[in-house]
């Protein structure tokens, strides 16, 4: 009987995990880890730090933000809710929000963003920050690796970069 009351429990909490992923997108929270004294997001980010220091180069973590666009007074009429949907519904005009980009490291001559599962906005935010490099005519090399192999191939990569440069 006990094993018949077992089973029945698990096909129950799957159904019940089932009808639950149906309603809604899972959400993916990232680890955060501490190395030296530095707050990670996610354990991508301390793997990048960890093969960087590894290889003797140096980069800032989440040291620099670009302003990709500048905050602005909207004075025309916008009836709408909080961006968040609460509130009343109502003229919103005012002050609108710059838009800013903090790459997770930025080294001599290399930006640095790992990125395992992109949320909703971060498409968005890469286009417009590549946007402002190419504005700028700035040729910095821009990585972003989604995996531990894409980060090791990302520590080669900048090393033959330096090397390379080195040799000019």
């Amino acid at each position: 009987m006990r094993q018949f009351q077992r089973f029945t429990n698990t096909i129950d909490f799957t159904m019940k995990r089932i009808i639950r992923r149906k309603k809604g997108v899972p959400l993916i929270r990232s680890k955060k880890e501490t190395i030296d004294g530095i707050e990670f997001k996610s354990q991508l980010e301390s793997y990048m730090y960890k093969a960087l220091k590894n290889a003797g180069i140096y980069a800032e973590y989440e040291g620099i933000s670009f302003q990709l666009l500048p905050p602005f007074k909207f004075s025309n009429t916008t009836i709408e809710r909080q961006s968040n949907g609460k509130g009343d519904y109502k003229n919103r005009n005012g002050k609108v929000r710059g838009i800013a980009y903090t790459p997770d490291f930025v080294g001599h001559n290399f930006i640095i963003e790992c990125k395992g599962l992109a949320n909703e906005s971060f498409p968005l935010r890469w286009k417009l920050f590549k946007h402002l490099l190419y504005i700028q005519k700035n040729t910095i090399p821009l990585y972003k690796p989604q995996n531990r192999i894409e980060c090791d191939e990302t520590v080669k990569q900048i090393l033959n970069q330096n090397e390379d440069t080195k040799e000019v």
